[in-house]
């Protein structure tokens, strides 16, 4: 029974296990040509500090994001500079900064300047050599999505320069500033590490059906068992109640009698009592197995109540004496085991 109860059980837990390993996140989605999203557990989250200056080059006003995120072939490493994005070529500017002719204007005597580009069109790792063809320090790309804030860029292939994305709203503000001819000086810090917050929502339904599934079954595995259980505790106490009731019926018909002077049990060479291993005294009351083994009356009833068999030979005394002699005994050892049990739990 045991093992049949086992089985539903090893089934759960193997898909339980099954559903653990599949939760991990996956992420596969991709815009235009960009390889947006890798397959990572964790990512690097990025604080930027954009500063718009004065003419004098005193700050103005600060804006600070903590929603960054390190590209994966990034450095996580700090960095800062004022902001320039791509200029004008041909009367356009292509601020996705695709355009094979893409140019940045850099003030002279500037030594550390952060590119600012949007996503999409060409892929980030074009973007970052563009800007790094220009001795950029870093390079800032915000998202060109509302529904997404930041992901983790994919951009092999790049060298050690610092790349973070930045939200569309963050990055459109900073460049509301560039427009009116504001300095912007950017500061990128190393955030957090953390889990993926996107999760796939495929994965997430299948989990959540799957979690159900496991939980009815679980649910229906334990209902059985109990069930189970309770049947079987039913029947052992029945078995047991039929047992004493035609154990007393046949201690009741076996003999007894008092011993006696002259009687042969109190012969210095006969038996003891082989349950209180005690030998017999005069006016004892001693039992008359139908195997001929005497025990004192006081000793062996309890005996036979709980096990009818004889303590020494074993002797089936409901079969002796026909009283239900298709009903089973309790080994003596059984019993004691069996009773130890119940009486624990």
């Amino acid at each position: 029974m045991l093992k049949r109860l086992a089985a539903p059980a090893s089934c759960s837990s193997c898909l339980l296990a099954f559903l653990l390993a599949f939760v991990s996140p996956r992420y596969t989605l991709s815009i235009g040509v960009d390889k947006t999203m890798v397959n990572k557990e964790d990512y690097y989250s990025a604080t930027v500090n954009a500063t718009v200056l004065d003419h004098k080059g005193n700050p103005q006003q600060m804006v600070t994001k903590n929603d960054g995120r390190y590209g994966q072939n990034s450095p996580k490493t700090e960095a800062k500079g004022i902001v320039i994005a791509p200029a004008a070529v041909n009367g356009e500017v292509d601020l996705q900064g695709c355009c094979p002719h893409i140019r940045f204007v850099v003030p002279p005597k500037t030594t550390h300047w952060v590119a600012i580009m949007q996503r999409g069109k060409c892929t980030f790792k074009e973007k970052i050599l563009k800007a790094a063809a220009f001795n950029a320090s870093a390079v800032i790309i915000y998202n060109n999505s509302t529904k997404e804030d930041t992901v983790t860029m994919a951009h092999e292939g790049t060298g050690d320069i610092v790349t973070v994305m930045i939200t569309e709203s963050f990055g459109k503000e900073i460049l509301g500033f560039l427009e009116k001819n504001q300095t912007v000086l950017v500061s990128v810090m190393v955030g957090s590490r953390g889990l993926p917050k996107n999760i796939n929502r495929g994965s997430l339904v299948f989990v959540s059906i799957s979690f159900i599934v496991l939980m009815i079954i679980s649910s229906a595995w334990l209902i059985f068992y109990f069930i189970q259980k309770i049947r079987d505790t039913s029947a052992r106490d029945r078995s047991q109640r039929r047992l004493g009731d035609a154990a007393k019926k046949a201690i009741s018909k076996l003999t007894t009698r008092t011993v006696k002077r002259g009687d042969k049990e109190i012969e210095p060479d006969f038996n003891h009592c082989a349950v209180c291993i005690e030998g017999y005294q005069l006016n004892d009351v001693v039992r008359i197995l139908p195997c001929k083994h005497v025990f004192h009356k006081i000793c062996v009833d309890p005996w036979l109540n709980e096990h009818c068999t004889c303590p020494m030979c074993k002797l089936n005394i409901l079969k002796a004496l026909g009283v239900m002699p298709n009903l089973p005994c309790v080994d003596n050892m059984a019993f004691d085991m069996d009773r130890m049990s119940r009486s624990q739990t």
